[in-house]
C-alpha cells in the first residue's frame, strides 16, 4: 500500500485528491488547520473504503507544526510515498489595496507552506531514495491575474520552486511535479458570482468551469507510478484557459 499526505485536505481540491487516491488503494494523512469538523469527518469516509486515514492539524506557515505533522503520519503509516501541497489561501484586490501583514500571510501560507512541507518530508524520502511530490499552483502562477497580482505571485514562486526541486531532487528518485489548475468549482471561488462563473465558462474552450475532482485525477496521476518519467512538469487542468 502507498501512503500520501495532503496538505488543505478537508476541503477543495484537497479533499477530492484524498478521494480519489483512497479509492486507489492509498492510506491519507489529511491536513487541516481550521476545518477539523470537515477533516475528521472525511478520515472518516475513507476509513470506511478500508484504507487508512487520519486528520491531522497544521498551519503549514509553521515550520514546527509541519515538522510534527510529518512525524505523526510517519508514526502512523511508516513510510510517505507522496507528499501532496494543496494548502493555500487567495485574495483579489488591486495590488495598491493589500495590506503588509496580507501580503506576508500569502506568502507564508502558499509559498513557504510548500517549502516547509518538503523540507520535512525530504530526509526519509532521501533516506528510501523515492518518493512523489505534487504542489498546486494556478494558471495565475503561469500568467497572471488582474487584481490578483499577490496570489498570481505566490503561485507563480510555486511552479519555479517545483522545477529546481525536481532538478535538485532527480537524482534520488524523487519526483516533484505541479498542478495548475484554471477556474474550479471550490470555496476559494465562492467569491465570485454567478455572472462571473458563466463569463468565465464562455471564455473557456470547453465551455464550462472544472469540478476539483478532475483536478485531483492530475494530482493522483502525478503522485503515482503511472507517471514515474514525469518530473518538473506542469499540468494545467483548465478546459484551454491558459494555453
Amino acid at each position: 500500500m502507498n501512503y500520501a499526505l495532503i496538505t488543505g485536505g478537508s476541503r477543495g481540491i484537497g479533499a477530492a485528491a484524498a478521494r480519489e487516491l483512497a479509492r486507489r488503494g492509498w492510506g491519507v494523512a489529511i491536513n487541516y488547520l481550521h476545518s477539523e469538523e470537515k477533516a475528521r469527518t472525511l478520515a472518516e469516509e475513507l476509513s470506511a473504503l478500508g484504507v487508512p486515514a487520519l486528520a491531522v492539524k497544521a498551519d503549514v506557515a509553521d515550520e514546527g507544526q509541519v515538522r510534527a505533522m510529518v512525524d505523526r503520519a510517519l508514526d502512523a503509516f511508516g513510510r510517505l510515498d507522496a507528499l501532496v501541497c494543496s494548502a493555500g489561501i487567495s485574495h483579489v484586490g488591486l495590488i495598491s489595496q493589500i495590506g503588509e501583514a496580507e501580503w506576508r500571510r500569502l506568502f507564508a501560507v502558499n509559498v513557504d507552506g510548500v517549502h516547509h512541507c518538503c523540507r520535512a518530508v525530504l530526509p526519509h524520502m532521501l533516506e528510501r531514495k523515492a518518493g512523489s511530490i505534487v504542489t498546486l499552483s494556478s494558471m495565475w502562477g503561469q500568467v497572471g491575474a488582474s487584481c490578483e497580482a499577490a496570489y498570481s505571485a505566490t503561485k507563480g514562486a510555486v511552479i519555479a520552486y517545483t522545477k529546481a526541486l525536481a532538478k535538485e531532487l532527480g537524482p534520488s528518485h524523487i519526483r516533484v511535479n505541479c498542478v495548475a489548475p484554471g477556474v474550479i468549482d471550490t470555496e476559494m471561488n465562492a467569491h465570485l458570482s454567478p455572472e462571473d462563473l458563466a463569463a468565465l465558462a464562455e471564455e473557456t474552450p470547453l465551455g464550462r468551469i472544472g469540478t476539483a475532482e478532475e483536478a485531483a485525477k492530475a494530482v493522483a496521476f502525478l503522485a503515482g507510478e503511472e507517471s514515474s518519467f514525469l518530473t518538473g512538469q506542469v499540468i494545467a487542468p483548465n478546459g484551454g484557459l491558459v494555453i
